[in-house]
This record gives structure tokens, C-alpha cells and sequence, in this order.
């Protein structure tokens, strides 16, 4: 169990954090950034629930994912070391991926066929579930910034996890989007010559 008594306790003052394990790093490295970009992530998705109620599986869906989420911020925020850490680090599983992957699958069989690229528009939930799609890519992108840092090592799941995100993020969109039927279609070249 987790018990935070105190909130403001100074020790970032001078740009500093301390990791899981109770290394020291700067706030500005790779791990701090893939593990924050993950709790940005969280945020938007935090917001795209203000407007998902209507939905009841899909928020569902989204609420586990937050819970999903700080798993992974607890597993990026634990490094994997050579030494023993002298705790279980709390890792991303691959049944986690897999359900992912089995969600994105039943949410994609009752979508309209797609039939051009899509812009993130439509209802308020559609909307914000694009917004947390592009910042669950953002997200993925630090995490694997962070995996080509020398020395650092991201469990294969938790990388996993961050990809199938943003497609489950992207068939909820539409979802959202009376099952696909209110999505706002990209027309290729159709304003170049509006005044």
C-alpha cells in the first residue's frame, strides 16, 4: 500500500529526482521523461472520461487503462538492474497486452469500414480520446528514446503496451463516434484553393 503523508518535500529543489530503486537522477533524463510522458497520458485520458459515461463498456475499458498506466509509470520508474533491487518491481505483463489486444479487436468488429484517413473531431469524447492517442504516441516515443539510451533497459511489454495504446485509443475514437458513423473524414487537397 502506498501512503503519501507529506506532498511538498523540497528534495527536487535543484532538479533532482530519485527513481524506485532510490537512485538520484536529473528530471530532465530519458527514464523521467518516458515515465512522466506516461502520466501525461493518464491525464488525457482522465479528461476523455469526463465525456466517455455515455459509454459504459468503453469507459470501463479506460478506467482499467488508467489503472494499467500507473503500473507502467511504476515500471519504467524501476529500472532493471544487474544487481538485485531487493524488492518485486511491479512490471507490465504480457496478459496486459494481450487484453489490449483482444479489446481493439471486438471495438474494431462494430466500426463502419473506414474508407479514408479520419481527423480527431466529431463528439467531445471522440475528440478527447484522439488527444489522448497522440499523447499516448508521445509517450511511446520517450519510451523508446529511453531504450536507446546506453545502459537502460524498458521490459518489452511495457514498450508493447504503450503501441497497442494508442490503437485501442484510436478504434475508441470511433467508437465515440456513433460506432464510426460520425467520423469526420480527412479530404485530401479539399481546402487548397478555399479563400
Amino acid at each position: 500500500m502506498v501512503r503519501l503523508d507529506k506532498i511538498v518535500t523540497k528534495a527536487g529543489d535543484k532538479g533532482k529526482t530519485r527513481l524506485a530503486t532510490g537512485e538520484e537522477v536529473p528530471k530532465h533524463s530519458a527514464r523521467v521523461d518516458a515515465y512522466g510522458a506516461v502520466d501525461e497520458t493518464n491525464a488525457a485520458l482522465g479528461v476523455a472520461r469526463l465525456h466517455t459515461g455515455a459509454h459504459v463498456a468503453l469507459d470501463a475499458i479506460l478506467l482499467r487503462i488508467q489503472n494499467d498506466l500507473f503500473d507502467l509509470g511504476a515500471d519504467l520508474a524501476t529500472p532493471e538492474r544487474d544487481k538485485p533491487l531487493g524488492f518485486e518491481a511491479l512490471r507490465i505483463q504480457e496478459g496486459q497486452v494481450e487484453r489490449l489486444e483482444r479489446e481493439i479487436d471486438e471495438i474494431n468488429a462494430r466500426l463502419a469500414p473506414l474508407t479514408s484517413f479520419i481527423l480527431p473531431a466529431g463528439s467531445p469524447a471522440a475528440t478527447h480520446l484522439h488527444f489522448a492517442r497522440t499523447v499516448a504516441r508521445r509517450a511511446e516515443r520517450a519510451i523508446a528514446r529511453l531504450m536507446d539510451e546506453p545502459g537502460e533497459r524498458v521490459s518489452p511489454a511495457a514498450f508493447k503496451y504503450m503501441n497497442r495504446l494508442s490503437d485501442l485509443l484510436f478504434v475508441a475514437a470511433r467508437a465515440a463516434n456513433d460506432e464510426g458513423q460520425a467520423d469526420v473524414l480527412w479530404r485530401p487537397g479539399a481546402t487548397r484553393d478555399t479563400p
